[in-house]
């Protein structure tokens, strides 16, 4: 009987650059078209020591693959994230950012992206009713969640009482709270953004102070993943992680 490669896909110049430049997970196999698209030249100067088997399709089989025709010619099957099992240490990581139930996952990986380059320590992602780090969210973060410590947890409520415990600051996005710019964000800090159409959890407010970002109308909002990028950088500055 043979034994069946487990393992997930990932489509995209920066996502396969990424996975291989991280190398926190291994790369079984590589399905680009011939001739060879451009990005594949920057590919091969992080190809690894070992052998990983390439395949020659047609575009229209790897938009079949990713399920998408934004694949750019490069599908990879690499091994299954590793998640961060082991809670975060407040003097190691003194910024984490909980995302609360974000569906979309374009927007989770356009924070991931924005917490990358925030210098973001950690990203804790609730296991239930919410994206999960699918190909597509990969692609958003332009492949930098692989360099990302990320760990799933059961619930945000559950994430932010173990932070609680543990010291951190929690801030949390939302409405009529005050104003993100000039809050005295301090560390160890967990900043808290929430779903794109209901926000944070009501039962997250008791556990931390809500800040708002500026804006000219109260009937209009920012996407998510735009104040949060906002949101991180703010505070990284703030705290001096940036």
């Amino acid at each position: 009987m043979t034994k069946k490669t487990i393992g997930e896909l990932l489509y995209g110049i920066h996502p396969a650059i990424e996975v291989l430049k991280a190398k926190k997970r291994k790369v079984i196999s590589f399905y680009t078209t011939k001739p060879e698209p451009k990005g594949w030249t920057e590919i091969k100067k992080y190809w690894p020591s070992y052998h990983i088997p390439i395949q020659y399709v047609t575009r229209e089989i790897l938009s079949r693959m990713a399920g998408t025709a934004d694949h750019q010619g490069v599908v990879a099957w690499v091994e299954p994230y590793g998640f961060r099992k082991k809670m975060f240490d407040a003097q190691k990581a003194p910024f984490i950012v909980i995302f609360d139930g974000i569906q979309d996952p374009r927007n989770v990986g356009a924070i991931i992206r924005s917490a990358y380059c925030a210098g973001v320590n950690g990203i804790m992602m609730t296991q239930k009713h919410a994206s999960p780090l699918n190909a597509t969210a990969v692609k958003a973060s332009a492949g930098l969640s692989e360099h990302m410590e990320i760990m799933l947890v059961p619930s945000a409520l559950w994430a932010v009482q173990e932070l609680h415990k543990l010291g951190y600051e929690i801030v949390l996005a939302a409405f009529g709270g005050e104003n993100a710019l000039s809050y005295p964000y301090k560390a160890p800090l967990c900043l808290v953004v929430g779903s794109e159409g209901s926000g944070i959890s009501k039962a997250l407010y008791s556990y931390g102070k809500q800040v708002t970002i500026p804006q000219r109308s109260p009937e209009i909002s920012y996407n998510v993943s735009v104040a949060a990028g906002i949101l991180m950088v703010t505070a990284a500055v703030k705290i001096n992680t940036l």
